[in-house]
């Protein structure tokens, strides 16, 4: 007499919580996406869509860990690879990819508003260098050279006009220019902080609370 056939191994059942982290690193991916789509393609709306690309991927990393954070980047880049090519979609990574790791890392760690508004104000200038390297080397041209000239054209013709005592040259432009992105990153930065700070309490992840100093940049919720 044969003996019975043997049941299959039972498959671990995925927990709640695991089930969960998957669906959030999934539709959070899936949003940060969207809007890099949205800047990328839509004539309109660019500025909303730049203050709104970090945060789904900061909200991940904030719930749900460094490593859900990870994920939700590399899935967004995928999906992103898939849609626009090689080039244009990976560049999702820089400044927001890595502003979005590093703000919702700061945020759950309980970081001071100085430290996490620093390191992102660097890590947005660099990665603003960084886009400038790839579509440098895309095109087969120094863009920085070609916006710091044209910035020196547009001063030069500005200091005749006023008739300024001033003759800036190529390298006073360049620095010039370098101090611009780092003012926008400051200011963008602070901006990113402010959003989070109105919006995330709502969805039960608050931020630590800002320094004296910011309180009254943030006092007024608008939301």
């Amino acid at each position: 007499m044969t003996p019975p056939p043997s049941a299959p191994p039972a498959t671990p059942s995925m927990s709640r919580r695991q089930a969960l982290r998957m669906m959030e690193t999934a539709y959070l991916a899936a949003a940060a996406a969207l809007i890099w789509l949205a800047l990328y393609y839509l004539p309109v709306g660019g500025a909303l869509f730049r203050l709104a690309l970090p945060l789904p991927l900061a909200l991940l990393v904030l719930r749900r860990g460094w490593k859900a954070g990870l994920e939700g980047v590399a899935v967004a880049l995928l999906l992103l690879t898939a849609l626009m090519g090689p080039v244009r979609g990976p560049l999702m990574l820089f400044p927001y990819g890595l502003l979005s790791l590093w703000l919702g890392w700061a945020w759950s760690r309980r970081f001071s508003w100085w430290l996490s508004w620093g390191v992102g104000l660097l890590l947005g200038a660099i990665g603003f260098l960084v886009r400038v390297l790839a579509l440098s080397l895309l095109v087969g041209e120094n863009l920085w050279v070609v916006i710091t000239r044209a910035g020196a054209g547009l001063l030069d013709r500005l200091v005749d006009l006023l008739r300024l005592p001033l003759a800036p040259d190529l390298l006073e432009v360049q620095l010039m220019a370098l101090g611009l992105v780092l003012f926008q990153q400051l200011v963008y930065v602070l901006a990113l902080h402010a959003l989070a700070y109105w919006i995330f309490p709502r969805l039960r992840s608050p931020l630590p609370e800002p320094p004296p100093q910011l309180k009254g940049l943030v006092a007024l919720d608008p939301l």
